[in-house]
Parts: C-alpha cells; sequence; structure tokens
C-alpha cells in the first residue's frame, strides 16, 4: 500500500486529488470514472478539514493511502478527527433532488454524490481514527 501524510489544509486537496488521478491511471481506470473517484475523495477529504478538523491545530494531518488488487482500486483516507461516519448523514430525497438549488435543504449532497461515484464507500473507527474506504472496480463488470 502506497501512503502518503497530508498537513489537514485545504491546500492539501490538490495534494490530494493527483494522488488520486495518479493511482487511478495505475489502475487502469477510465478517465470518467477517475474523475468521479477524485470527485469523491475530495468531497470527504474536504469535510474532514473544514468540518473534523475545524478547531485543530497546525499539527493535524489527513493521510491518504493506495492499494491495488487484480479487479479494483481502494483509497483510504484516514484522519484523526471526532469520530464521524458520512454514511450517517441524512441524503437528500429524490424529490428533493430534482427541485431547484435554491429550494433543496442545505446538507448531504456532496456525501450523498461522493457515496454514488465509487462502486463502494465504506467507514470504520479504528484506533482513534476515522477509515473512509473508496473502491473503483479497474473493469467494467
Amino acid at each position: 500500500m502506497d501512503n502518503r501524510s497530508l498537513p489537514a489544509v485545504l491546500d492539501s486537496l490538490a495534494e490530494i486529488r493527483r494522488y488520486v488521478k495518479e493511482a487511478a491511471d495505475r489502475a487502469g481506470i477510465e478517465e470518467a470514472r477517475a474523475y468521479q473517484l477524485q470527485l469523491a475523495v475530495d468531497e470527504i477529504a474536504t469535510n474532514i478539514i473544514l468540518h473534523g478538523y475545524k478547531d485543530a491545530d497546525a499539527s493535524a494531518v489527513i493521510s491518504i493511502g493506495s492499494e491495488m488488487s487484480d479487479d479494483a482500486l481502494v483509497i483510504t483516507l484516514k484522519d484523526q478527527a471526532t469520530a464521524f461516519d458520512p454514511r450517517t448523514m441524512q441524503m437528500p430525497e429524490a424529490e428533493d433532488l430534482a427541485k431547484p438549488l435554491e429550494k433543496r435543504k442545505i446538507g448531504g449532497l456532496g456525501i450523498f454524490l461522493a457515496i454514488q461515484g465509487v462502486d463502494r464507500f465504506d467507514y470504520s473507527r479504528k484506533d482513534g481514527s476515522n477509515v473512509n474506504v473508496f473502491e473503483v472496480r479497474t473493469r467494467g463488470d
């Protein structure tokens, strides 16, 4: 597994996106699916930085890792912020998604889109860390 730790600041998002793109390229994932994976990881990383670490000091870090198997690329984000399972966010209702932006309820859309953009999303809390797992199959099965 290839791992990297970055400062938990918005300026790190460009490096996170680059990391995901490079991993997707190595895995042979088509461009559109790689972009969806980048968006998903970016959304969760942004929430970690803005919300999870909002009161943290400058030593806060976010770690990203990748692992390839024969049929999937797995990207893992880890942080030591307060426990938060993105799957617990109230997801927008189908009828809410059809409304104009100004009439939609605030919150949950980014996480909803992130989770929908990958083949598998999982969350766990291990040893004081939030662990967000994104999986994209390398084959179109």
